[in-house]
């Protein structure tokens, strides 16, 4: 679970943040410094679902403004996923929206 959260994070922040002719966002960049698997690894360990979702709303807002926000098709399922997300309650919920989020953010890098 942790790996699926820093990957939404990833492709967050390169929508966000990656443009064509520069190097790549990789997830040992500093831009991920506080989206990296082991700060993950210890809001699940921690049961911390309002933390989890705090770090993936921020990482998403900034993917949401990078396809033109919520008046664009990308952002409108983008914003759907992002709540469906938002939602959960407990940590054994996570599974489904993350990888719902996962997958659309990985499909329309």
């Amino acid at each position: 679970m942790e790996s699926q959260l820093e990957t939404v994070a990833l492709f967050s922040l390169k929508l966000a943040y990656e443009s064509e002719g520069q190097s790549p966002i990789l997830r040992d960049d500093l831009v991920m410094g506080d989206y990296q698997r082991d700060v993950f690894e210890l809001l699940v360990r921690r049961g911390d679902v309002e933390g989890i979702q705090v770090k993936v709303g921020e990482c998403v807002g900034l993917a949401l403004e990078a396809v033109g926000g919520v008046d664009k098709p990308l952002g409108r399922e983008l914003r759907r996923l992002a709540s469906e997300f938002a939602g959960i309650q407990t940590i054994k919920q996570i599974g489904a929206p993350l990888i719902a989020l996962k997958d659309f953010l990985k499909d329309i890098q």
